[in-house]
């Protein structure tokens, strides 16, 4: 007997709950930075293998995991892709400022990574 489908979610926490340590701890990391430079200058969401990044498959999906915990992706399925979202306007409301600082800052230097 076939199981039942059922649509695959992520977990994401609520904002009001996540620390400025906690997104400050996630943004840290150059690789991290460079997957939310990425998702802040594409057009449209991102699947988790459209990203340029230094690292493997499986660092990349554990720095994905980091910034999804500190709430700064969003992660969903399409079909059987994952994409990516940056909670831009959310973090906005949150931390006023601060991914924008980030961002400006990571572009200044020219986001350049050193894993």
């Amino acid at each position: 007997m076939a199981r039942p489908r059922t649509a695959r979610t992520v977990e994401h926490p609520d904002l009001s709950e996540v620390s400025l340590q906690q997104v400050l701890e996630a943004l840290v990391d150059p690789v991290r930075r460079l997957v939310v430079t990425q998702l802040a200058a594409a057009d449209e969401d991102m699947s988790c293998g459209t990203f340029e990044a230094p690292v493997s498959v499986s660092t990349l999906t554990h720095h994905f995991n980091v910034l999804r915990e500190a709430g700064v992706i969003r992660q969903y399925y399409v079909g059987t892709t994952k994409l990516n979202a940056l909670r831009a306007d959310e973090m906005e409301h949150r931390f006023p400022g601060l991914l924008g600082a980030v961002l400006a800052a990571s572009v200044a230097e020219g986001g350049a990574v050193s894993a």
